[in-house]
């Protein structure tokens, strides 16, 4: 059986989840992750999409980093080379 793909839908259509980095972070007593996702189009074009989720759900809206979250997103895109060359962090 081929693996499933998870697929995310964008304003050019929808596009295969290639990689992704979460963030769990809390405010008060809110939960959620911020998340930052590469994605591709079924033309071969590649997204980074920023988002939050509270359920495992990308949503959209703002996303809001505090500067020790930068420190962790960093960290986190060591382990993804290919989402770190998108954001031309390598």
């Amino acid at each position: 059986m081929a693996p499933v793909t998870k697929k995310a839908a964008t304003p050019w259509g929808d596009a295969a989840l290639i990689d992704e980095v979460a963030l769990p972070q809390r405010a008060g007593d809110k939960r959620f992750s911020s998340i930052v996702q590469l994605l591709e189009g079924a033309k071969g074009e590649r997204f980074v999409r920023f988002a939050y989720a509270t359920d495992g759900t990308a949503r959209r809206g703002p996303v809001t980093f505090r500067v020790r979250d930068l420190e962790k997103l960093r960290a986190g895109l060591k382990q993804h080379p290919e989402l770190a060359a998108a954001l031309g962090l390598d």
